[in-house]
């Protein structure tokens, strides 16, 4: 009964967090350190953050991951799943109400000309999401030599299969640099496979049945069920890779609905990945809203679930795994890369905008006032909703 007790607290708290929780992984990991541990006491400080690293290092939505973890930690793979449904639905159901509404405007005829300020703020919210990344890991001439490549890379070749071999490569080349690391004792890595086999069960399964029923939703659910795949760095880093796929190879959506639904996102508590459901949501307009709800249910499972299988599947060796100085070294890399497409994702997704005065004016405010850090995300946001109206 005591553990009962224990767990749907700990249920509930997760539940406010996910109503509450602004601001992307970085805050995040805050209000979990703040909420978790020093509350809470459900894991110490250094566990935390031990956790969180872990989820840096691999693919996927890092403080779902993290927050996924301690439900692990606390008891097992049971209450990790109902952390992650509880922490992930708020933003969903959010993100795929947000969803139907621009598609109903759209069918009626009426514009969505009121989103037009927030739109070259999310161009501000990306260039803010690679200084962010950038200031805190690009710290060496190799990292500031694969940030360029990197960006000019992904600029000239904006595909979505070769952004992962852009983030896979710079992991091979930092990791070269082991020996720079600190010698630590290695623990004998004792490994179970299930997850991972699963995970790439799951992965070719999607592929096949998509490629064989030529189902827009099973598609749908294999694209992002691949980008959760092979997406280091969080939310920031999702979004060129979404953009290029479903914008400008699929055109699923357009370059205005894109954008606006990324500010939306940003304004909103929990994760950036569930991003995904609103993309998803419009790609499956053409069948109605039942079709909506099925794009937008196939796009948050997809993305969120590999993520999952692959902490469930690390976190058992993870104590052995962060002894190897390669892991540790490739990490560089992968961060540095990831800045890299980020600025990128700034850059291509302004070129569509009216090359005017406001539309270059506001991405630039709106990177100030977040390096401010004295005005909320959701307010900027709402500024910009209620300018569009009033304007």
């Amino acid at each position: 009964m005591v553990k009962r007790i224990r767990y749907y607290i700990y249920l509930k708290d997760v539940l406010v967090l996910a109503l509450t929780a602004f601001g992307g992984p970085q805050a995040h990991v805050a209000m979990l350190l703040d909420l978790m541990v020093v509350k809470r006491r459900y894991l110490n400080e250094e566990e935390l953050l031990e956790l969180n690293a872990l989820c840096q290092i691999l693919p996927g939505p890092t403080s779902t991951q993290t927050i996924t973890a301690i439900g692990f930690k606390i008891g097992g793979p049971n209450l990790a799943y109902l952390t992650l449904l509880v922490w992930i639905t708020p933003a969903v159901i959010l993100m795929t109400i947000a969803a139907m509404i621009v598609v109903t405007l759209q069918q009626q005829g009426i514009s969505i000309s009121f989103t037009k300020y927030i739109q070259p703020m999310a161009v501000g919210f990306i260039a803010f999401a690679a200084y962010r990344i950038g200031s805190k890991v690009v710290k060496t001439k190799t990292a500031i030599m694969i940030m360029v490549l990197a960006a000019v890379t992904s600029y000239f070749f904006a595909s979505p299969y070769v952004f992962p071999l852009i983030i896979v490569g710079a992991g091979l080349v930092t990791s070269l640099k082991y020996k720079a690391q600190p010698k630590e004792e290695k623990i004998k890595l004792k490994i179970q496979w299930a997850n991972f086999i699963l995970w790439i069960g799951v992965l070719l399964f999607a592929a096949s049945l998509g490629g064989i029923t030529s189902s827009k939703s099973i598609r749908i659910f294999e694209n992002f069920y691949r980008n959760g795949s092979l997406i280091f760095g969080g939310g920031q880093v999702l979004i060129p890779f979404l953009y290029t796929e479903f914008v400008e190879i699929k055109k699923y959506l357009d370059h205005d609905v894109f954008l606006s639904g990324y500010s939306l996102v940003r304004s909103m508590p929990g994760p950036v990945f569930s991003f995904s459901a609103y993309i998803g949501a419009i790609s499956m307009k053409e069948y109605g809203t039942g079709g909506e709800i099925l794009g937008a249910f196939c796009a948050s499972v997809g993305i969120f679930l590999p993520g999952t299988f692959l902490i469930f599947f690390v976190i058992r060796f993870w104590e052995g795994l962060k002894k190897y100085r390669v892991i540790r070294a490739s990490l560089e890399g992968v961060t540095a890369a990831s800045s890299g497409l980020v600025a990128t994702a700034a850059i291509t997704m302004f070129e569509p905008l009216d090359p005017n005065l406001i539309n270059f004016s506001i991405p630039v405010i709106t990177f100030v006032l977040l390096l401010s850090n004295k005005v909320p995300a959701p307010i900027i946001i709402l500024t910009g909703l209620v300018a569009g109206f009033i304007i």
